[in-house]
Formats: C-alpha cells, sequence, structure tokens
C-alpha cells in the first residue's frame, strides 16, 4: 500500500470515530463527562398501617333466604318488608290444589295395593297363587305406601313457617307469582336491625392482605357521611362470579348507628394491621412511575447517581409511599434527576 492510499484509510477512520462520537452524544446539551448539582435527603423508613379502601352493602349476620320445596303458585304472603313475626307464624304459602290432587291419588293408590296383598296371600294360602307372586304385591303394596307419605310430606311444605322470631329484610316475590323449587321467596333475619354487617369486594391480592380483627370506618349516606367502627368479621373463601371479586364481611359498632336496610350502599376504609416497612419520598424524586413501580436516583458517595427501580404502595396528598426498592439505599436524589442518567457524576448542593 502506497502512503497516498494509507493516509486516505486514516482520514475515513478518523471521520467515521468523529461521527459515531457525535452519535452518542446527550439530547439534554450536558456531556458524560459534566457534574450536575443536584439536593438530597437521607431515607429512613417508617412503620405504616396502609388503608383499603372498598365499598359495598349492608346485610346481616345470620341473614337466611326463605323458599318452598317444591314450585307452584304463591297463594299469599303475610308479612313485608320491614315486617317483625314470631316463631311458628306462617309467612307464606302456595295454592295446595294441585298437592291435594297428588295426596288423594297417592291414598287410592295404597288402598288398590292393599286389596291387590290381601287377594294374593289368600290365594297363596289356598294353593292358587305363588309365593312370587304374594311377595310382588306386598312389594307395591308398600311402595304405594311411601308414595302416600312423599305426598303427604309435601302438602305439609306448601306453607313456610318462621323458625325464629325475626324481621324481614327483603320480599322478592309476590302472590300469584309461579315459582320453582328453591326460588327466593322471603329473606329474614333473626336479629331484626342488629348484627348489621357492610359486606364489600375487594381484589384477590387485598383479601390476602386483609386479616380478621382488623379496623375499618365505614361511612353511609343515611348517616350523613358520619364514620362508624367497625372490624373485619368474615372472609369469603371463593371469588363471586358475578362481580368478580372477593367479599370481606365488616361488623359493625352498633352504638350510635342510623337505622339501615339490607342492600343499602356503603363505603370503608380498611387499616392492615400488618405493619410494613416504606419509604416517605417527595413526587419530584419519582421517575416513570406505573402500575405500581418506578425509579429513583439514589447515590451511595455523594459524587456518582444510580438509578434503581423501586414499587409504589399509595401516592398521598403530598408525598409518595414507596414499599420495596430503598432497602440499600441511604441518600435519594429529589432535585436534579431529569439531567441524571445510571452513573452520571454528581455534586451535593
Amino acid at each position: 500500500m502506497d502512503v497516498k492510499t494509507f493516509s486516505h484509510h486514516l482520514i475515513a477512520v478518523a471521520l467515521c470515530l468523529s461521527a459515531c462520537s457525535r452519535g452518542e452524544q446527550r439530547t439534554d446539551g450536558l456531556a458524560d463527562s459534566d457534574v450536575i448539582p443536584v439536593r438530597t435527603i437521607q431515607l429512613a423508613t417508617r412503620d405504616t398501617s396502609q388503608l383499603i379502601r372498598a365499598t359495598g352493602t349492608f346485610t346481616t349476620d345470620d341473614e337466611t333466604v326463605l323458599a318452598f320445596k317444591n314450585g307452584g303458585v304463591i297463594q299469599q304472603i303475610g308479612v313485608r318488608e320491614g315486617d317483625s313475626f314470631r316463631k311458628g307464624q306462617v309467612l307464606a304459602s302456595l295454592e295446595s290444589t294441585e298437592v291435594n290432587t297428588a295426596v288423594r291419588q297417592a291414598q287410592l293408590g295404597v288402598e288398590k295395593a292393599e286389596r291387590d296383598y290381601r287377594r294374593a296371600r289368600q290365594l297363596f294360602l289356598d294353593s292358587v297363587a305363588t309365593q312370587e307372586q304374594m311377595e310382588n304385591a306386598e312389594t307395591a303394596y308398600e311402595a304405594a305406601k311411601q308414595d302416600a307419605e312423599r305426598a303427604a310430606y309435601n302438602l305439609g311444605h306448601t306453607h313456610i313457617r318462621a323458625a325464629f322470631d325475626g324481621y324481614v329484610l327483603q320480599r322478592p316475590a309476590s302472590p300469584g307469582q309461579v315459582v320453582g323449587p328453591g326460588s327466593p321467596v322471603l329473606v329474614v333475619s333473626s336479629t331484626g336491625r342488629s348484627g348489621w354487617l357492610l359486606k364489600v369486594g375487594v381484589s384477590d391480592r387485598q383479601w390476602s392482605a386483609i386479616q380478621l380483627g382488623d379496623l375499618a370506618a365505614v361511612t353511609t349516606d343515611a348517616a350523613g357521611g358520619a364514620r362508624f367502627q367497625a372490624t373485619v368479621h368474615r372472609k369469603s373463601e371463593g371469588i363471586d362470579p358475578q362481580s368478580g371479586t372477593f367479599a370481606i364481611y365488616l361488623k359493625l359498632n352498633e352504638q350510635g348507628l342510623p337505622d339501615v336496610a339490607s342492600g343499602m350502599f356503603g363505603k370503608a376504609e380498611i387499616r392492615l394491621s400488618a405493619q410494613t416497612g416504606a419509604w416517605y419520598i417527595p413526587y419530584e424524586a419519582l421517575l416513570d412511575g406505573d402500575a405500581g413501580t418506578g425509579y429513583v436516583f439514589v447515590t451511595d458517595d455523594g459524587q456518582t447517581a444510580r438509578r434503581i427501580p423501586v414499587q409504589i404502595g399509595e401516592i398521598q396528598k403530598d408525598h409518595v409511599v414507596v414499599t420495596g426498592g430503598l432497602e440499600h439505599a441511604t441518600s435519594l436524589i429529589v432535585s436534579g434527576s431529569p439531567y441524571l442518567r445510571d452513573g452520571s457524576k454528581i455534586a451535593v448542593k
């Protein structure tokens, strides 16, 4: 290679290196070697109880749905929503014409089967009928008696009788309505206006964090925004297919609680009993927050910035609650972050 050709190669390499160097320059007008002034704060964890906010409806601890064993036409419902009742009182009844007919038919079947059995038995004693014929007649007689017992049992369940003293919460059915077996006719409670619960729906993650006995504050429009104390009384063991949430039952302190009704809307703030370490940081220190995660800059030596991911627990009125990611950091950079990169040189103001 001659000297002229060699010189051309050196110029090409120099131009390439220059272009590459210009391509890596920062867009903010700063060089990577520049020292960026920043302000920092010392990090310290706080023990904090997190709040879970949820909404739901009022219900009772022993809410019971009453229904007929067999379907039919409702003849009468003797109580309305809000009525009280006594144990043994007839609350509702079905038209019994069809059931009475079935009972009479079953009785006639018993009478015929009994006559057939007696005739077969006498013929067997006279050596006219075989033992098998007599035994078949006896079996038919016993089966007819069982049919009669079943019909009589169904007749006894054309009425709904109160099993306890209580209070009507809901009446989802009306006289003259055709209902199927097990269709709700009345929703009752044995405690009336006491023992109220607020049933709220939460996510699976919140469900696992909430513990029995956790304290809560409940508000309802019926009380004009007043707050009432409650505790976590029960947790559902399965998901509600309609709402896609898990149910939490909050038992209310009845002292001062206004009149409420089943199905009335309420709001709750559940305070988790488990204490968790958290950091309260200023808004300006958080970068690229998204779906519970974000980034911040910290410094270990006061000379170099380090970019780390953090977990965001809650965004409150004047700060951000960080629940993870700052365990091994001592100083948080709270100003100058937009100009920083991982490894940038800094000067603490």
